[in-house]
């Protein structure tokens, strides 16, 4: 591992691109900290303290919700964007047409739309969070335009850091807006660890000890999923061109067991958070059967048990959604049949394609299942350790080992580029 890192920065042209990314991050955490004015801080951290739902909230804002800084929605509206986006591939044809078939050009008009639609979302998003801090009196009461001026920071901040998060991902260290997110969950480490230290009990050694051991545990099993694989094997007819013989070699297809990565996590969370957030606005209304409705769901959304298993349905079906956006049986089966591509055993053409979607079915299941499983495991944990904040600590080591196994991977793939250019 020395001698990577010693290699990483002997390139000067990924050491520049460390650099760079690094400088952003700096920037986006400088951002973080710029509060909005009339705040009353004191009550925003006894707030912060007594809500677990906004404590993930603030998680997936980069810490930038609970300073309720000039990028306080971090970007949340840029990943419900997203996923509403995905979402319209499956109902509009043309759309997916854009974004599968038009090459480049479709992905990027694709992208700019999604860049559009984040703006109303954060513009919205952003009066529901000060309707509620007001609510709680946290923030004074504003004027007209001090709302306005409010809400334009706030979606400002919100496209700031998706731009920055794309200016991470065209570095190809890893995807920007999943970087973005893994910096805010590690900025607060070292509060979390001094909240740690100055609750130490010793005579809860034991639990401590056990809690030490399923993390390391949870974060092998992460790894283990995310680099496990099956091999498919194809091999290629032989062909004769003039008096030379191509083709008659054999390889195998890799489908990873979790094709989709980190996303299926980022978005259940983001959906899991958008009820709560709702109720919370509508729980001091006017009307007491909307309040009340509002309470109800927000009593619900904070029971372990419901929150736990809405979490693991919503991670699981995130993970074959996101799975068959990008990877499509019907396309790599034509490829292989164009190229003399064939699987033993299974016809080229149409039978290709069941069976590609069969395996990859199952794969996705196995993935998936244990995916929701390590999701939903600090719940458990937390009820049998009462450690707090689990649940929060949970979320964010799922999010950072995939982020880490990502960037490590890309970076590893750049340098075997350089070797083959040494060799």
């Amino acid at each position: 591992m020395l001698n990577k890192i010693i290699q990483i920065f002997r390139v000067k042209e990924i050491r520049n691109k460390i650099i760079f990314i690094l400088m952003l991050l700096v920037v986006f955490r400088l951002a973080a900290n710029i509060p909005i004015p009339g705040v009353d801080q004191e009550r925003l951290r006894l707030f912060f303290e007594g809500n677990q739902f906004f404590g993930l909230l603030n998680l997936f804002s980069g810490q930038g919700l609970s300073s309720i800084s000039i990028v306080m929605l971090g970007v949340g509206p840029y990943i419900t964007s997203s996923i509403i986006m995905q979402l319209m591939t499956m109902i509009s044809p043309r759309l997916n047409q854009i974004h599968k078939e038009e090459g480049e050009a479709g992905r990027e008009k694709f992208n700019q739309w999604t860049r559009w639609l984040t703006v109303p979302l954060a513009a919205l998003q952003t009066v529901g969070m000060v309707a509620l801090f007001r609510s709680q009196q946290i923030m004074v009461e504003t004027s007209t335009f001090q709302m306005i001026s409010i809400i334009v920071i706030a979606t400002a901040g919100t496209i700031f850091l998706t731009w920055l998060g794309e200016l991470i991902t065209e570095k190809k260290i890893g995807n920007g807006v999943s970087i973005i997110i893994f910096a805010g969950i590690v900025s607060s480490l070292p509060s979390a660890i001094s909240r740690l230290a100055s609750t130490w009990d010793s005579s809860q050694l034991f639990t401590y000890i056990i809690f030490l051991l399923i993390v390391i545990g949870a974060i092998g099993s992460i790894v283990f999923i995310t680099e496990g694989q099956r091999n498919i094997p194809v091999s290629y007819a032989k062909r004769i061109r003039g008096n030379k013989m191509f083709g008659g070699t054999s390889t195998h297809l890799p489908l990873r067991i979790n094709q989709a990565g980190v996303i299926p996590i980022i978005f259940a969370m983001s959906i899991m958070l958008f009820p709560g957030m709702v109720s919370n606005f509508f729980a001091t209304s006017a009307n007491e059967t909307v309040a009340n409705v509002a309470r109800t769901v927000s009593s619900v959304f904070q029971n372990h048990w419901f929150y736990g298993v809405a979490y693991f349905v919503l991670v699981v079906a995130f993970t074959y959604f996101y799975t068959a956006v990008v990877f499509d049986p019907h396309q790599i089966a034509e490829n292989l049949q164009k190229q003399g591509g064939y699987i033993p055993g299974i016809r080229p053409g149409g039978s290709t394609e069941e069976y590609l979607y069969k395996i990859m079915n199952r794969v996705t299941l196995s993935g998936a299942s244990f995916l929701g499983l390590i999701a939903v495991l600090p719940f458990i944990v937390q009820g049998f350790t009462n450690i707090a904040s689990v649940s929060v600590g949970g979320t964010g080591l799922l999010i950072v080992v995939a982020v880490v196994i990502e960037i490590i991977q890309q970076v590893e793939g750049q340098l075997v580029m350089r070797d083959y250019e040494g060799f």
